[in-house]
């Protein structure tokens, strides 16, 4: 090795994760993670500055949902590492592969107060991702490096953090060593279900009169099998918010995205077989404790943890993609299912008609919107009633193009977020969606989006007031407080930050709002409120 081939650890950090196919970090500099900076430029590498770090794990979350890459992301010890824990929660909760790669002192216990110090940052950091370990020699950060990125092409997609001692980052190290080839096929990976054991559930779901098939985010590359699968079976079937687009919308026997209502409970009970394909079935996806299905339950996962929480009869352990495609071999052209058309027409209205009374106004304004958005248009929504209205009734044509904080749950996820998705499908469209209230909590990073120059509209849901607790508050009967906090003009806001503003009086006046902000040079704040007509 030449002289030439050594640099400082966090030069040679930055080089390993561009040969590792990593073109953009998100981050925020300071005195504790410089060195790692020192290799960025060099190695040729877009480093996008967050307003707070929090902002930089959504950006590299919301990066790694557009571009099915990990993202990166650059923070400092302690502070730093303490604001990205809420991103790595959120990544952990809905199976996003992020590294966050941090600084920390190289000595804690012998040394009180320096600056940044914590009890224990390595521990803090576990608790919300798969895996936080200390690199202590430059082969060690290699090979967490390395390990971080075989696992997310291998395993479930979590969230893992790697610190960096100050001085072993500034410390002269040699080169990396060469890149392992990941396959473009990234499925084959991941473990397949044995040929016995697609024989086994084809057989079942062959004698089956009314399959029933529940689509998750675990398959959102499998389209193509899935509707294959429904197809040949004429099965129902539903998706849960993270799996929409998996199934054809416009399929007859769909019964979309309103796993949640529960009506649904007692319709997968009438199935004589559920396959349920890439889906917990948590809270989140069903809000109640019970699926409802009486009959075989089929449950096919990549996290072996997760298959029998609730039970199966049979359990495939194994990636959706191969195992969709590999069913749909093995089933008749053309099956016969006794599910009717017409019933799960009419489920369908009475959803809809649901949720329009439960969140009044919303679904009037989402029927808009969806006349104008282009088809390749991808979602970033927050925790708001905007978007829990949007998860039911906005049908979506392909899988992965609405994201969302669904486990976790945390307010602030949208614009950042949406930052780093249309940084990862630059010419493309990107759609933020917020709330009034949660959108302050990352506001800041409205000055990310304005350096970019990127055409994002915001579309910001304002209600003057946190209603979605409100209303839970007087549906437990207890006298609404706390639910009202004073608005920023937002127009005026983002003028503050060079951006563009909207407040459209009509509906046409809003389709007309979001075609001009796709078509512009900066991000566009459109203010949506109860008071918009047709």
């Amino acid at each position: 090795m030449t002289d030439t081939a050594r640099r400082p650890l966090g030069a040679q950090i930055s080089h390993m994760l561009k040969s590792r196919g990593v073109d953009v970090i998100f981050g925020i500099p300071g005195v504790h993670n410089i060195e790692m900076y020192r290799g960025i430029q060099e190695a040729g590498i877009t480093h996008i500055l967050a307003r707070h770090e929090q902002g930089a794990g959504f950006m590299a979350d919301g990066y790694a949902r557009a571009s099915g890459k990990p993202g990166v992301a650059y923070v400092i010890t302690g502070p730093g590492v303490c604001n990205a824990m809420t991103p790595m929660g959120q990544a952990y909760s809905d199976s996003v592969p992020i590294l966050v790669i941090s600084s920390c002192l190289d000595e804690t216990a012998a040394r009180k107060g320096q600056l940044h110090q914590m009890l224990d940052q390595q521990a803090a950091a576990a608790t919300v991702c798969d895996w936080s370990h200390e690199a202590r020699s430059a082969d060690a950060a290699y090979d967490l490096i390395d390990r971080a990125f075989q696992e997310f092409y291998s395993t479930r997609q979590r969230p893992k953090h790697i610190q960096v001692g100050i001085a072993l980052a500034g410390s002269q190290a040699e080169s990396a060593p060469e890149p392992r080839k990941i396959p473009d096929a990234a499925p084959y990976w991941r473990p397949a279900a044995s040929q016995a054991q697609v024989a086994e559930v084809a057989e079942v779901l062959k004698n089956a009169e009314l399959p029933m098939v529940i689509l998750g985010g675990g398959a959102r590359h499998a389209a193509d099998g899935a509707r294959e699968v429904l197809s040949r079976l004429q099965s129902a079937s539903f998706v849960t918010y993270a799996g929409r687009g998996l199934a054809d919308p416009a399929d007859d026997l769909h019964f979309g995205s309103y796993l949640g209502r529960p009506e649904t409970a007692e319709i997968i009970g009438r199935a004589d077989v559920v396959l349920v394909v890439g889906s917990e079935l948590s809270e989140v996806d069903l809000w109640r404790d019970d699926l409802g299905a009486k009959a075989t339950m089929i449950r096919v996962d990549l996290d072996a943890a997760e298959i029998d929480h609730p039970r199966a009869d049979i359990a495939v352990v194994g990636d959706a993609q191969r195992f969709l495609e590999d069913l749909a071999k093995e089933l008749p052209d053309q099956g016969k299912s006794n599910w009717r058309a017409d019933d799960v027409k009419a489920a369908r209205a009475r959803w809809r008609a649901e949720t329009d009374a439960e969140r009044p106004g919303i679904v009037p304004i989402c029927e808009a919107l969806q006349e104008v958005m282009p088809k390749d248009t991808m979602y970033y929504s927050d925790m708001t009633q905007f978007a829990y209205v949007g998860k039911e009734v906005w049908d979506m044509d392909r899988p992965g193009h609405w994201h969302h904080p669904y486990g976790f749950g945390t307010l602030g996820y949208a614009l950042p977020a949406a930052i780093g998705g249309a940084m990862a499908r630059p010419g493309l469209p990107t759609v933020c969606i917020a709330g009034d209230y949660g959108f302050q909590y990352t506001l800041q990073d409205l000055g990310t989006a304005v350096e970019l120059g990127l055409p994002l509209p915001i579309l910001l849901w304002d209600n003057a007031k946190l209603k979605e607790i409100e209303d839970a508050m007087i549906g437990s009967q207890i006298a609404p407080n706390a639910v009202i906090a004073m608005n920023p003009d937002f127009s005026k806001l983002a003028e503050a930050y060079g951006a563009y503003a909207a407040e459209p009086a009509t509906l046409a006046d809003l389709q007309k709002a979001v075609i001009a902000a796709l078509a512009s040079d900066r991000p566009t704040i459109i203010r949506m409120t109860p008071a918009l007509t047709a």
